[in-house]
């Protein structure tokens, strides 16, 4: 479970709401697009769902990465034992920063990643079960 300090806890006492951004609902599959697990943010999930605190979950639609239908049904499944979301927003991919990295002299890590569309968007929310 999650191991949160006193100060967290304290603030968690304060807080109405928590917009919980999922990276990726797959562990391996987050891992190889953040560089990490996301083990730490679903048990964070699990954790304020039991303390009763409302959740927004809230997920990058990247199309080709986090679009798999199979992950999206894991998602709905992850999201389905929860007690306190609210709301599950898909936000849709874009690449407007990616002039940054290019300015910076990174390589873009999403070079040939396309924008999501309305269609993705809707398509993604179909297998949800979300309006």
């Amino acid at each position: 479970m999650v191991a949160l300090t006193d100060d967290i806890k304290k603030l968690l006492t304060l807080t109405d709401l928590i917009l919980l951004d999922i990276k990726h609902i797959n562990p391996e599959k987050c891992k190889e697009l953040v560089g990490y697990s996301n083990h730490l943010e679903l048990d964070f999930a699990k954790f304020l769902s039991e303390q009763g605190i409302p959740i927004w979950i809230r997920q990058v639609l990247v199309p080709s990465i986090t679009d798999n239908e199979q992950d999206l049904l894991l998602l709905k499944d992850f999201i389905s034992h929860l007690k306190t979301v609210e709301k599950v927003e898909l936000l849709p991919f874009h690449d407007m920063g990616k002039f940054k990295w290019k300015k910076l002299g990174f390589d873009y890590p999403l070079e040939g990643i396309r924008n999501a569309t309305l269609a993705d968007i809707e398509k993604a929310k179909n297998v949800l079960g979300i309006t």
